[in-house]
C-alpha cells in the first residue's frame, strides 16, 4: 500500500498507515496513563505494609497472598513501562506499526495481571479482616465482575458489529 493511500478505506478516516500508528499509538499512551496511575498507587499502598503494627499479627496465608500481590504489581509496574523502553529503542527506526502492535500486548498482559491482582487485593483485606471464606468468595465475586466488565462486555459489544 502507497503511503499516501489511505490506510483503511472503509473506516471512514482519511489516513495513511503511518498517520494511523501515530494516533494508535497516541491512544495507547493515553490507556497506560490511566492504567499506571491506578497501578502505581496500588504498589505503594502494598509496600508499606510492612511497616504497619499489625502486619506481624498475618497468619502465613496472608502473607503468602500479600508476597504474590507485591510481586504482580512490581510485575505490571515493570510491563506498563515497557513501552517507554521499546519507544526509546526503536526511535527513529520506522517501526511504530511493531511498537503500537507490542504495546497493545503489553497493554492486554498488563490487564489480565492486573484483574489477579485486585482480586488478591480484596481477598487479602477481607480474609484479615474477618475469615477465609468470605474473603475467597469476595475475591470470586471481584474476579467475575472484572471477567464481565474487560472480557465479555467488549467481546458482546464487538458481537454487535
Amino acid at each position: 500500500m502507497s503511503e499516501t493511500a489511505d490506510a483503511d478505506p472503509s473506516d471512514g478516516r482519511n489516513e495513511t498507515e503511518t498517520e494511523r500508528a501515530d494516533r494508535n499509538w497516541n491512544e495507547l499512551l493515553q490507556e497506560f496513563r490511566v492504567f499506571q496511575t491506578g497501578t502505581q498507587i496500588l504498589a505503594a499502598f502494598l509496600l508499606t505494609l510492612p511497616f504497619q503494627q499489625r502486619f506481624s499479627e498475618l497468619p502465613p496465608f496472608d502473607v503468602s497472598v500479600y508476597l504474590v500481590l507485591v510481586f504482580l504489581a512490581v510485575t505490571i509496574t515493570l510491563l506498563a513501562l515497557a513501552p517507554v523502553s521499546l519507544h526509546r529503542m526503536l526511535f527513529r527506526r520506522k517501526a511504530k506499526k511493531q511498537l503500537v502492535r507490542a504495546s497493545s500486548l503489553l497493554l492486554l498482559i498488563c490487564l489480565g495481571a492486573a484483574s489477579l491482582l485486585f482480586t488478591g487485593i480484596v481477598l487479602f483485606i477481607v480474609d484479615f479482616l474477618t475469615a477465609a471464606p468470605a474473603g475467597l468468595i469476595a475475591a470470586g465475586c471481584v474476579f467475575v465482575v472484572l471477567i464481565v466488565i474487560w472480557v465479555v462486555l467488549p467481546l458482546a459489544l464487538r458481537a454487535r458489529r
